[in-house]
């Protein structure tokens, strides 16, 4: 489900705001940007799709297995979308007359799609391969890898359309690992509670039957009052670490509560949300 919702997220922005204004911000619906306009006989999605073949058939090539079924499924099925959107609702001109705004939709719209695929631990192929490859053979990692790959397909808009589309296509670029990056730590964002309480037993019975989360327990002691007290570690969801705070108010105001924010979590009961290259 996750993987559709993404890939048609990327499908909307690539046919109905990337296409239409020629914004080519890297990979290979940028290179299928550029190719349509040099040879319009061929649709652009038609060129997605042949080209993803191609890059696909490298993958499986050099990679084998280990290469993945998401990330076949989410490259073939892209070009699919983008096809069939040609079909229900051909774009032969921008939607509006305001190129900044679309060039945000067709930078945030990929973003978004892109950092959800990203977060199952898939991509959509392209020139990911393109950067696996390149770490694989030579001594660039694949973040550094991917960088030039994409620099040298948005540069293409330059000699394709001229100064300003090739602009607006670096624009797009630099924003786009930007807002990529922000939606993947906004989706896997938990919080972080550390609570010191003299009411040990009543919240940790909330956080571990309520909540069905655990904490860990340090024994602590006031440094003014001297008195015992406990202080409890745990990571829990956004939603969760709202009821823990209704529960904190109602029955231990007194307890001394400060919560921070973390998106990367390694251990029993929590996914690892980042993809580490």
């Amino acid at each position: 489900m996750w993987l559709n919702i993404g890939t048609f997220l990327i499908a909307i922005g690539v046919h109905f705001f990337k296409f239409p204004n020629n914004f080519n911000i890297g990979g290979v619906t940028g290179l299928a940007v550029v190719l349509g306009y040099w040879y319009p006989n061929i649709s652009a999605s038609l060129f997605m799709f042949i080209l993803n073949t191609i890059l696909l058939i490298i993958g499986y090539m050099c990679f084998g297995r280990s290469f993945g079924f998401k990330t076949t499924y989410s490259s073939l099925i892209l070009s699919v979308m983008v096809a069939v959107m040609e079909k229900i609702a051909p774009m032969h001109h921008p939607l509006t007359e305001q190129p900044l705004m679309e060039l945000i939709f067709a930078v945030i719209l990929p973003g978004m799609g892109a950092a959800i695929i990203f977060n199952i631990r898939a991509s959509n192929g392209g020139t990911d391969i393109l950067g696996m490859l390149m770490k694989k053979y030579t001594s660039l990692n694949i973040g550094t890898a991917l960088a030039l790959a994409d620099l040298t397909i948005a540069s293409l808009n330059f000699i394709a359309f001229g100064p300003t589309s090739g602009l607006y296509s670096l624009l797009g670029l630099l924003c786009r690992a930007t807002i990529t990056d922000h939606v993947i730590e906004s989706l896997n964002l938990h919080k972080h509670y550390t609570i010191i309480t003299s009411n040990e037993k009543a919240v940790v019975d909330y956080i571990t039957h309520n909540l069905n989360r655990s904490a860990t327990k340090i024994k602590a002691e006031g440094a003014f009052s001297g008195q015992p007290k406990v202080m409890l570690i745990t990571v829990l969801k956004r939603s969760q670490g709202v009821m823990l705070q209704h529960f904190l108010n109602e029955h231990d105001p007194e307890a001394f509560v400060y919560v921070t924010n973390t998106s990367k979590i390694i251990g029993k009961g929590f996914a690892v949300g980042m993809r580490d290259l």
